[in-house]
């Protein structure tokens, strides 16, 4: 079982290596070994990500086949299933490391900044979802009188976001906070940048329960 240090370490030197348009030859090798994954998988960390098509967590992070446990979905939110499926992993596979992944210029972010700027009352339930999870990171950036600057808004909003996710899944399972406690589980935000293709971790480990509601 790799550790949450090693875990990133590892991640940290795969988003080297993309940022450097070089690959790893392990990587790649690894979809030569598609027979051996068959019957068990082993990834080494967890990545609780968006859904944008231009934020692949594999790529981005130079890895290959079976090394991370990667769960989409826009604006990297948390709801019940994919707390489930973060619990999942952390509990089956043994991965110590769990990495929510944000990045610039989302349009889940961007959506709801313009949904509490302008509610439109037409969008579908299961997209007003979405919103409605990322709506108090946003809210909170404009009682805070930010929300002047559109441009500047949905860059705090988005690592705001990043952060609520974060303590979400610190705070939001019992499962989750035992492996913190006892196990060695490590939950890190992270962005990436669309334009340099840097990942930016959070790894100040900031406690912030206490300014988001979390949900079940």
């Amino acid at each position: 079982m790799k550790s949450a240090d090693d875990a990133l370490n590892r991640l940290k030197d795969g988003n080297k290596r993309f940022i450097a348009n070089v690959r790893d030859l392990d990587a790649l090798a690894t979809q030569t070994r598609r027979a051996d994954l068959v019957d068990a998988q082993e990834p080494f960390a967890i990545i609780l990500g968006c859904s944008d098509s231009r934020v692949p967590a594999e790529i981005v992070f130079d890895q290959g086949l079976g090394d991370l446990f990667v769960i989409r979905v826009a604006g990297n939110i948390v709801a019940p299933s994919l707390l489930g499926s973060v619990e999942f992993s952390a509990v089956q596979h043994g991965a110590r490391l769990v990495v929510v992944l944000g990045h610039t210029f989302c349009g889940a972010i961007q959506a709801t900044v313009s949904e509490l700027k302008q509610p439109s009352g037409h969008r579908s339930p299961n997209l007003q979802s979405i919103v409605n999870r990322i709506q108090p990171s946003v809210q909170t950036l404009l009682d805070a009188g930010l929300g002047s600057d559109e441009k500047e808004l949905v860059k705090q909003a988005t690592r705001a976001n990043i952060r609520a996710s974060v303590a979400h899944l610190k705070h939001g399972s019992q499962i989750l906070e035992n492996l913190i406690a006892n196990e060695g589980l490590r939950i890190v935000g992270a962005e990436y940048s669309l334009e340099t293709g840097l990942v930016d971790f959070f790894t100040d480990d900031t406690n912030d329960a206490q300014s988001v509601g979390i949900e079940h």
